[in-house]
C-alpha cells in the first residue's frame, strides 16, 4: 500500500502536466524511478534481515530484482510502442516508472488498462471532433472502396489529420493504477 501511495504522487503530477501542457517531464519520471528503486532496495535489505516478508508485502515492497524487471518489461513494451506507434517519450518513461514501482505482472496489467482507456478516450475524441454520423459514413465509404478495389485506399492528408487526435496517456495510466492497485475490478465480482 505504501508503494502505491508513493506512486500516486508522480502519477498525479504527470497527469496534470500532460493535460495542461501535453508533456510529461523527465524530472517527474526520473525522480519516480529512483524513488521506486530506492524503496524496493530498502525492502530487499529488510527482507535479508529478520523482518517478516508478508508484513513487507502488505506495505507494497517487492524484491529489488522484480522492480528492475518491471522497469525493463514496461519500458521495453513502451519503447516498441514509441518506435512503431508514435507514443510519446514521456509516456515510455512513465510506464517504466510504474513497472519499477509495482513489478512486471502488475505493471503489464496497468499498461494494458492504460491502452484500453487510451483507446476509448481516443475514440471518444474522434467521435467528438468528426461527429458520429460523419465518422460512420466515412468508415462505410472506405470499407466499400476497399471491397470494390480489392485493397485499402490510402486516406487523404485531411482525413488522416482528423484521425490523429492528441491522446493523454498519463490520466489513463493514473486510472489504471487506481483500478489495479486498489483491486476495483475484483470488487465487482
Amino acid at each position: 500500500m505504501l508503494a502505491t501511495i508513493l506512486l500516486l504522487g508522480p502519477m498525479l503530477i504527470a497527469t496534470t502536466t500532460d493535460v495542461a501542457r501535453h508533456k510529461i517531464y523527465n524530472w517527474t519520471t526520473y525522480t519516480g524511478i529512483l524513488a521506486a528503486f530506492g524503496f524496493h532496495a530498502i525492502g530487499s535489505f529488510l527482507l535479508s534481515g529478520r523482518i517478516d516478508a508478508t508484513r513487507l508485502a502488505k506495505l507494497g515492497f517487492i524484491p529489488f530484482s522484480e522492480s528492475l524487471l518491471g522497469f525493463a518489461a514496461c519500458g521495453l513494451v513502451m519503447l516498441v510502442s514509441f518506435a512503431l506507434f508514435r507514443v510519446g517519450g514521456g509516456d515510455v518513461k512513465l510506464m517504466a516508472m510504474v513497472g519499477a514501482f509495482v513489478g512486471p505482472w502488475q505493471g503489464v496489467m496497468i499498461m494494458l488498462w492504460t491502452f484500453v482507456f487510451g483507446g476509448c478516450m481516443g475514440l471518444c475524441v474522434l467521435i467528438w471532433r468528426v461527429g458520429p454520423w460523419r465518422l460512420a459514413a466515412r468508415t462505410f465509404r472506405q470499407l466499400m472502396w476497399s471491397l470494390r478495389l480489392g485493397h485499402w485506399e490510402p486516406l487523404s492528408d485531411a482525413d488522416r489529420a482528423q484521425l490523429q487526435p492528441p491522446l493523454f496517456l498519463a490520466p489513463c495510466a493514473l486510472a489504471a493504477v487506481v483500478i489495479v492497485q486498489f483491486r476495483l475490478i475484483e470488487m465487482l465480482h
